[in-house]
């Protein structure tokens, strides 16, 4: 896997790493439940549980990622790494994607951060 390929992969899951910090223990801040479209501290806390929930889902993926780049550098698991780095990246760039459908023009930027480094990985996977 060619390095350029596991650095748009590390960046994936770095920023779904910090997606996880926002949505699970920093989601009560205002100013990061303002980026979530509560515009109070009571609408914050109706969505803090699924928040919560949420950016577990975005970690679990990271880890994946992180897994999948130490076993790439191991001897033996070549396939088992790029199985879990591609398939980690195509859940994250299709996250986005629904993002994006689901929430419209209002959630096109976020879907847009969500699917970047992601498709960038396959894109270059497929190039390389």
């Amino acid at each position: 896997m060619n390095l350029s390929v596991q650095v748009f992969a590390l960046i994936a899951a770095l920023l779904h790493v910090l997606i996880f910090c926002m949505e699970s223990l920093w989601f009560m801040k205002p100013q990061v439940y303002k980026r979530f479209g509560s515009k109070t501290v009571e609408d914050a806390e109706s969505k803090r549980l699924f928040a919560f929930n949420q950016g577990f889902y975005n970690l679990f993926l990271a880890i994946g990622i992180f897994i999948g780049l130490g076993l790439l550098h191991s001897d033996g698991h070549l396939q088992v790494a790029q199985t879990l780095i591609l398939f980690c990246t195509a859940s994250m760039f299709f996250a986005g994607i629904i993002l994006i459908i689901s929430g419209g023009m209002r959630m096109l930027r976020a879907g847009v951060i969500q699917l970047l480094f992601p498709s960038l990985t396959w894109v270059l996977w497929a190039w390389f």
